[in-house]
């Protein structure tokens, strides 16, 4: 996926196009919306390295949902910030994000008449974190996702269409109104956003040191186009992402993912966490790293959770379901590893591909097999026709039961999979998110060991830790970007006042 980034974008334009609404007015307003989006990101101008200034009243290091988050906020509070991003363009691992944005109690479920609760997005997120999850930090993100949405339309960037992942109970999974990936909509929208705010992104920038004085933060030391800047800021915002791409600080904290392959961006290297480090700051959970079960395996592919979300099976290499598809990720990924054969089918009928827009994208890429009948199918994959054939009928009248006797699967049961032509796709288990990362407060304030706070210093995102737990619910990552980037961002103007 790294080497197709260019392809992926053009792609998810194309996707991001077919946007329709509940009325003519409706359906070009959306699609004017995402085209003006689609169009900030693919035509981004980044700053020229030589209009760098020599201080800046936020410095954010990063230009992911995070990032730019932050920036936006800073700005809105009437502070100059400036992102410097280490990569050739800007977004980061937002641009890969896939399922959507969890927030509960918002306007959109209220329109679809899901009586969700904030209570019961944080008691699913703390049992998917297994307890783990630090309590303030959680509720901070769950009571705050609400507004995140509303903040977010209010921009243009509408994330109006529900499903679920796994470990919730409730469609709060938010996502752009064609059902497409949030990821390259997402950061279009914000690059678009923070264009209008005239806030400069500098690409090729690399933050290498975060300066101090008496505890407190004075700026940064960047290389940019191949000279070493000092840059003087009395409020510095981390949002640099997690290191799910640096094999060596992965295996150091878990040898065990030795020869796993990793869905991330190959920016995501932990730069923050070392950064932050360096002057002092404590880490949290870095131990904690996820594997996505859904990982195509020649390409790193991270297949969507929301495919399953709107209703795809797993079978194993006897074409049989094998466990709750719905489970959260840590589980669902046991589960595969434990088949002798490490990898497993999902399996989905034609009517899901309008669901699940980003089916498309992994069609394009050669990573689906495809057949008009389901015995077709079977030998597509070699598995058992037989037993594929009376798997799907047997799943099929689950869903017309609305009971899952076979494997207590609960949610995401809306659709049978009963339209041709069927297709499969071959996955297991990859690198995904780092949990752990720098200690924060829910002020996004970088702590020290011993609980104090380096003074001028802000993280968000992937680079912290804490939020998640020993395992993070699809959809609470874009949750955590937009809430805490735009915390990271006012508090960051606020300390400068």
């Amino acid at each position: 996926m790294k080497k197709s980034l260019m392809a992926s974008l053009a792609f998810a334009s194309v996707l991001l196009l077919s946007a329709c609404g509940n009325s003519s007015t409706t359906k070009t307003t959306k699609e004017t919306t995402k085209t003006e989006a689609v169009a900030s990101a693919s035509a981004q101008k980044y700053a020229d390295p030589s209009t760098l200034k020599d201080s800046y009243d936020v410095v954010i290091v990063g230009s992911g949902g995070a990032g730019l988050s932050a920036a936006i906020q800073a700005k809105e509070a009437g502070k100059n910030p400036v992102i410097l991003e280490k990569m050739a363009t800007a977004g980061g691992n937002t641009t890969k994000s896939s399922a959507g944005m969890n927030a509960s109690q918002t306007k959109f479920q209220e329109a679809e008449g899901i009586k969700d609760s904030n209570d019961k997005f944080y008691e699913e997120s703390l049992k998917g974190g297994h307890g783990t999850n630090n309590p303030e930090l959680l509720h901070y993100l769950v009571d705050n996702s609400a507004s995140a949405i509303d903040w977010l339309d209010s921009m243009g960037i509408t994330l109006s269409n529900l499903t679920t992942t796994g470990g919730m109970s409730e469609k709060r999974t938010h996502r752009p109104a064609d059902g497409s990936a949030v990821g390259e909509y997402l950061v279009a929208g914000l690059l678009r956003n923070a264009s209008e705010r005239e806030i400069p992104v500098f690409v090729n920038a690399v933050v290498n040191k975060v300066n101090e004085k008496d505890g407190k933060v004075t700026g940064v030391n960047v290389n940019i186009d191949g000279q070493e800047k000092t840059i003087a800021s009395n409020a510095v915002v981390l949002t640099t992402g997690g290191f799910g791409a640096n094999m060596e600080m992965v295996t150091e904290y878990k040898p065990e993912l030795n020869g796993f392959v990793t869905t991330n961006q190959k920016g995501s290297t932990g730069d923050g966490v070392v950064l932050a480090k360096e002057i002092g700051a404590a880490t949290v959970d870095m131990g904690e790293i996820q594997i996505h079960p859904t990982v195509e395996q020649s390409t790193s592919t991270l297949i969507s959770e929301s495919v399953r979300g709107e209703g795809a099976i797993l079978v194993n290499q006897d074409g049989k379901r094998f466990f709750n598809e719905m489970e959260t990720r840590d589980k669902v990924s046991q589960a595969i590893i434990g088949l002798p054969e490490k990898y497993a089918y999902l399996i989905l009928d034609n009517a899901l591909t309008d669901r699940a827009k980003a089916v498309k994208f992994y069609e394009k890429r050669g990573l689906v097999k495809t057949a008009d009948t389901v015995e077709g199918l079977a030998k597509e994959i070699g598995v058992p026709a037989e037993n594929l054939k009376a798997t799907l009928e047997a799943w099929n009248k689950a869903v017309a039961d609305k009971k899952d006797s076979e494997f207590g699967r609960s949610t995401a049961m809306d659709h049978d999979l009963t339209t041709g032509p069927f297709h499969a796709i071959k996955i297991a288990p990859g690198i995904h998110h780092t949990m752990g990362g720098l200690k924060i407060n829910t002020n996004a304030q970088v702590l020290k060991e011993d609980g104090s706070v380096i003074n001028g210093l802000y993280a968000a995102g992937e680079v912290t830790g804490g939020v998640h737990g020993a395992n993070r619910i699809g959809g609470n990552a874009v949750a955590d970007i937009i809430i805490f980037g735009r915390q990271a961002g006012a508090q960051a103007a606020a300390y400068l006042k």
